[in-house]
């Protein structure tokens, strides 16, 4: 019998524990909805900006632009790593696999900053140069996230890091998570070169209309105030946003994969309660036929 009460104990305990699983499951699915609708609906807006921000450097034409957070720089040689990661666990592979990209572009010139506990745990244990960490709660506002993307422009401008790149999970679906990695700063600079060589292109193209006295093929850009005043404005603005949206995305990602393992977990102890029971039940029935074995044999004996 002591058996069988060992078995009745483990299958309350899975039951109890399916029941907070259940719960887990139904919590994330809520913000899971909400975070998802979040992250999605700021994509057009930051795909807008990128698109607007190209437009203005590709409308520079001929004219030089500086501005630090467009150029390449090699003075501390070191690149600026933010980690978005989770708060809290039980969300499946999540953060090993957003970590296991991380840890394999590792280098001696590489400083980390980390959002998120998970992150930060895993690169303390293994006594990463850690900068600076932040927490963020379930939904982060714009405001919120701000106080990150400050401080990475705050060092960067110190020279305390040459570069800026983000590892986060981009939000597929509700089933799949990818791991990306997202040069930050210097901003686009592939990007934004290719732009202004298409921008220059259409600058010679719009002086050759004049000298043949064509209409010109594309409109030249007015500034309004000037160039370098309105990308002084712009790209911080832009560095804010995508750290943003990029927080957005690991929040989707984190509720999704939550959601999906508590499931999981759901499940498997319903499989599991099922399997102790037969199990149960097969122990009751040989226990029960012992007994009439036993009953049988004395009455057998006595007759």
């Amino acid at each position: 019998m002591a058996n069988l009460r060992d078995i009745r104990r483990r299958i309350k305990s899975v039951k109890n524990t399916s029941q907070i699983t259940k719960a887990m499951q139904m919590v994330a699915a809520t913000k899971m909805r909400r975070a998802q609708m979040a992250a999605i609906a700021l994509r057009p807006y930051a795909s807008k900006l990128d698109e607007m921000a190209s437009d203005i450097y590709a409308g520079i034409g001929t004219g030089e632009v500086s501005h630090p957070l467009l150029q390449k720089r090699n003075k501390s040689g070191k690149t600026c790593v933010v980690v978005l990661t989770t708060e809290k666990g039980l969300c499946g592979p999540l953060n090993t696999n957003l970590l296991r990209d991380v840890l394999k572009n590792d280098g001696p010139d590489k400083v980390y900053v980390s959002v998120g506990k998970k992150g930060r745990q895993t690169l303390a244990r293994l006594k990463k140069n850690l900068l600076a960490d932040f927490e963020l709660k379930d939904s982060p506002t714009f405001a919120e996230s701000k106080t990150i993307s400050r401080f990475l422009l705050q060092k960067f401008e110190e020279g305390a890091f040459d570069a800026i790149e983000v590892y986060y999970n981009r939000f597929v679906n509700t089933l799949s998570q990818v791991p990306m990695r997202l040069p930050l700063v210097p901003i686009g600079a592939e990007e934004l070169a290719a732009a202004k060589a298409l921008g220059e292109a259409k600058h010679a193209d719009h002086t050759q209309s004049q000298a043949e006295g064509k209409a010109p093929s594309t409109p030249s850009f007015n500034f309004e105030p000037d160039v370098t005043e309105l990308l002084g404005k712009l790209l911080p603005y832009y560095v804010h946003l995508l750290v943003y949206e990029k927080i957005l995305e690991s929040r989707a990602s984190e509720h999704s994969a939550r959601m999906v393992a508590m499931k999981s977990a759901t499940d498997n102890a319903k499989q599991l309660v099922k399997d102790l029971t037969l199990e149960y039940n097969k122990a009751r029935q040989a226990a029960i036929t012992n007994e009439i074995l036993e009953i049988s044999s004395a009455a057998a004996m006595m007759g």
